[in-house]
């Protein structure tokens, strides 16, 4: 069974920065993506960023420059760097993980099926 925990999540000024991260634990070692995704107040769902076993990297154009995905070597801990923060970033930021949907539908939120509790992020202007 696949169990993710964020973390790091809080309130900044635009144009601060903030790391998000994910603890990892019950996935299989190939062939796994993980990601970040949020949730605006009355927004759906969107991808932000996705990682997969190879270290293959997929971001939302939205976020490309400005946010970085990583993990650590061990693999048990997925990290969101969020630099340049924007009034616009503010989201309830979840992780996630599946096996690899297609490389034209990692950021697609239906395509994964376990996630995290989700941590807020506020940016204020």
């Amino acid at each position: 069974q696949v169990t993710l925990k964020e973390s790091g999540g809080g309130s900044v000024e635009a144009g601060g920065s903030v790391t998000l991260s994910c603890a990892v634990s019950g996935y299989p070692r190939y062939a796994y993506c993980m990601g970040w995704f949020r949730q605006a107040p009355g927004e759906g769902r969107e991808g932000v960023a996705v990682i997969d076993s190879d270290d293959r990297l997929n971001y939302a154009e939205s976020v490309k420059g400005r946010f970085t995905v990583s993990r650590d070597h061990a693999k048990t801990t997925l990290y969101l760097q969020m630099t340049s923060l924007k009034p616009e970033d503010t989201a309830m930021y979840y992780c996630a993980a599946d096996f690899c949907p297609p490389l034209n539908s990692r950021l697609r939120f239906e395509r994964y099926s376990s996630w995290g509790q989700g941590t807020q992020v506020t940016v204020s202007s």
